[in-house]
């Protein structure tokens, strides 16, 4: 027995070995890109056009970021935070009063009305993209704040079926008891649900902060002027005549930075929650 373990460990060591191998490589794939923008963004436009992607800028040159501040960037970063708080703010609200409706109440045609709901997921954004546009042309919000935050920030069919499930695996005797002691239903939601949930509502406002952060398409068509985010700022940065990849990558090195160190303050509940629902 002893001997086939012995004959065992060799094989169960080359396997771990290449799992980390094939990790590391995965992480060096995508940090990689990040490492490159980085590096481009402090070089000039001349040592971007002469030397190569991989040699260490020298010297390097913090224009770049002084550049993209003059072409209002600075303003653009503080729209699309606000914009940005405002939609995660009101799906967490919105989803957690829904995902509870739909998990841990029961009334009639509950799970045929979840299911019509998460159905619209199937639909593609650029579906809606032409309807949306019109209805807040004639309700004159187009170029507003507000035609940038209402279309997303009543909850989402993904949020709220994250979590519903996560809710269902709390146990029925908590809310049951809390019930007995007098507890309405908002009380069992801010005091019993929410309370377990901050993993995965941790894991949800990452998701929601990097989706609503990186939007585009949507601010393109619907913002403008004084209300443009950080991705059309950045694009508008591109012309068609005037190539400027130093001053687009500083923009994007810009966006980049508070989106790690979100992941970095969530990223324990972040793998709590995934360990919770199983996800994989």
């Amino acid at each position: 027995m002893s001997s086939d373990k012995r004959r065992a460990r060799p094989g169960t060591a080359v396997r771990s070995g290449l799992a980390y191998a094939l990790l590391l490589a995965g992480a060096l794939c995508t940090i990689a890109p990040l490492l490159l923008g980085a590096l481009t963004a402090v070089r000039t436009p001349e040592q971007f056009a002469t030397e190569s992607p991989l040699t260490w800028p020298n010297p390097l040159t913090w224009d770049n970021f002084h550049a993209v501040f003059e072409h209002g960037i600075g303003r653009a970063i503080a729209v699309t935070a606000l914009m940005t708080v405002c939609i995660t703010a009101g799906q967490l609200i919105t989803s957690i009063l829904a995902a509870y409706a739909f998990g841990c109440t029961e009334f009639r045609g509950r799970d045929l009305l979840f299911w019509i709901y998460l159905a619209t997921m199937m639909v593609p954004p650029i579906v809606t993209l032409i309807p949306l546009y019109l209805m807040f042309a004639r309700l004159g919000l187009l170029n507003t704040f507000w035609a940038l935050v209402l279309p997303f920030v009543f909850g989402s069919p993904y949020a709220i079926f994250l979590l519903r499930q996560y809710f269902r695996q709390i146990p029925a005797e908590l809310i049951g008891a809390a019930r007995l002691d007098g507890a309405t239903t908002l009380d069992v939601i801010v005091h019993v649900v929410v309370p377990m949930s901050r993993p995965i509502l941790a894991t949800l406002t990452v998701i929601t902060v990097v989706t609503q952060w990186n939007s585009f398409m949507w601010p393109l068509v619907a913002g403008s002027g004084r209300w443009q985010v950080l991705t059309v700022a950045t694009a508008d940065l591109q012309t068609r005549y005037n190539e400027q990849w130093t001053l687009v990558l500083a923009a994007t090195t810009l966006a980049v930075i508070p989106l790690v160190v979100l992941f970095v303050v969530f990223q324990r509940q972040v793998l709590r929650s995934i360990t919770w629902t199983g996800l994989k």
